[in-house]
């Protein structure tokens, strides 16, 4: 695709993390960008007023211009569900799916795609932050808003671009990468893929596409990521805590201070990475969780490989302060801290809830869960019963249906009964956003730490109680 003869993009679908990203990469070229969405409040909002984007808050066929030289639609939405894309291709207008001009762009640099069922966001953020501090003026594609760059996005001119790459809808077979991070895979989306096995083999059909010239970082940790590594006809090399990963993590230390006030910008862990007997130095984090020392760790594996300054990377890290909706530190209520993570599976909120618990081990912790689509919470429901363990109490909001699917068979009440089975009285169910915060401003004060967990609209509660 020749992007100079673009003048105008349409983005249909727009308030997704990755299309607004995409919107903001497109405007960066000088290209016009508009679009549309639904009414319903996204964090993506903030984003694209901020990037002077203009959107319609509904789907008409109206909004479908002639002039428009290139019309964007999100995965969610097909000629089946949306007037726009029906009246797109009734017109036969230039259409593409995110994915693919992902794509498309990719292949205009040496593409590092991180995928993976966990850590993806993050992992994608420092290692974007740690070319750009190492003068490799990458350009980066995060589905969500890296707080130090005030986007998810970095436009630069260098030979990288690294991006998060999804795995739903088997996106990845769009993408044609030069290097891989591979940072889990658990099974998930089962609306998509009916078990475990289908969902390995997007994985291994996916690094096997990696050039011999390019190279695989694995979790070395993890059996399934190893299992997936053997497709790849490339280097592989692994990180992880293990004595056998390439790029080990040692002498790791949480750090847990005294001062409240400033807890949310003190230095929270502190780790050396080894490869093979070689030191690569101690590096710090402000993020909090032994999770995201091994997502540092694979994005220094990654620098290491393609010669980045580590110096210079290490100096980011501990200035870095992460992406919105990744154990992110909203304000305080009443003296409670709260906290906003977009964790929507049951091991993302494991390691949210023990990051939690390590960084606040006095605090009363609340949990408070926003169920995101029927499908992975009935497949994944005893698994979600069993995530709360490092939360003293837990609330379960009604499920937040996707674009895709609006029933099925569950409830959140099956999640609380299953909880309070295992720990009688620990979970409630409190339906809506509005009656979850009247709850928590009569319950929550200066002992706790309220984490708010899903993919949908939870943080709200947060925004309703800062401002009570």
């Amino acid at each position: 695709m020749d992007f100079s003869k673009i003048k105008e993009a349409y983005f249909i679908g727009i308030k997704g993390t990755g299309m607004a990203a995409m919107a903001e990469i497109l405007k960066g070229r000088g290209i016009k960008v508009s679009g549309s969405d639904t009414a319903e409040k996204f964090f993506t909002d903030e984003v694209l007023e901020r990037n002077h984007i203009s959107f319609f808050e509904d789907f008409s066929e109206k909004h479908v211009q002639n002039y428009v030289d290139l019309f964007v639609h999100s995965t969610a939405y097909t000629k089946e569900n949306n007037v726009e894309v029906a009246e797109v291709e009734k017109r036969g207008g230039a259409l593409i799916s995110y994915p693919e001009l992902l794509g498309l762009l990719f292949r205009e640099k040496l593409g590092i795609a991180v995928c993976g069922t966990h850590g993806k966001t993050t992992t994608t953020a420092l290692l974007g932050e740690a070319l750009r501090a190492a003068g490799k003026d990458p350009n980066a594609l995060v589905g969500s808003q890296v707080i130090d760059w005030k986007s998810g996005v970095l436009s630069g001119k260098g030979d990288y671009f690294v991006a998060e790459a999804d795995e739903y809808q088997n996106k990845l077979r769009f993408y044609d990468p030069w290097a891989v991070v591979l940072t889990s895979v658990d099974w998930d989306h089962p609306d998509f893929f009916p078990d475990a096995e289908s969902y390995r083999e997007v994985f291994r059909r996916f690094v096997s596409r990696i050039p011999k010239r390019g190279f695989l970082a694995i979790w070395g940790d993890s059996a399934d990521t190893i299992e997936v590594s053997k497709s790849a006809d490339c280097t592989v090399v692994t990180y992880g805590f293990g004595e056998d990963n390439d790029y080990r993590l040692v002498d790791y230390r949480s750090a847990i201070h005294d001062d409240k006030e400033k807890i949310s910008e003190e230095i929270s862990q502190s780790f050396e990475v080894r490869f093979g007997e070689t030191s690569l130095g101690k590096f710090q984090l402000k993020l909090s969780g032994r999770h995201n020392a091994l997502n540092a760790t694979a994005a220094i594996a990654v620098c290491h490989r393609v010669g980045a300054d580590l110096d210079k990377v290490r100096e980011a890290f501990a200035a870095f302060h992460g992406t919105s909706r990744r154990f992110e530190f909203l304000g305080k209520y009443k003296g409670a801290i709260l906290i906003d993570d977009y964790g929507h599976h049951p091991d993302e909120i494991k390691v949210t809830l023990a990051g939690a618990r390590e960084k606040y081990p006095d605090k009363n912790i609340w949990a408070v869960f926003h169920p995101h689509t029927y499908s992975r919470t009935k497949a994944l429901l005893h698994e979600f019963a069993q995530s709360f363990e490092d939360a003293d109490k837990a609330i379960i909001l009604d499920i937040y249906a996707s674009a895709r699917e609006k029933e099925g068979g569950v409830s959140s009440k099956d999640v609380v009964e299953l909880m309070n089975r295992y720990v009688p009285g620990k979970a409630d169910h409190i339906p809506t956003i509005d009656e979850a915060a009247e709850y928590l401003a009569g319950e929550i004060g200066k002992e706790d730490v309220v984490v708010l967990i899903g993919a949908g609209n939870v943080w709200e509660i947060g925004k309703k109680l800062l401002k009570k």
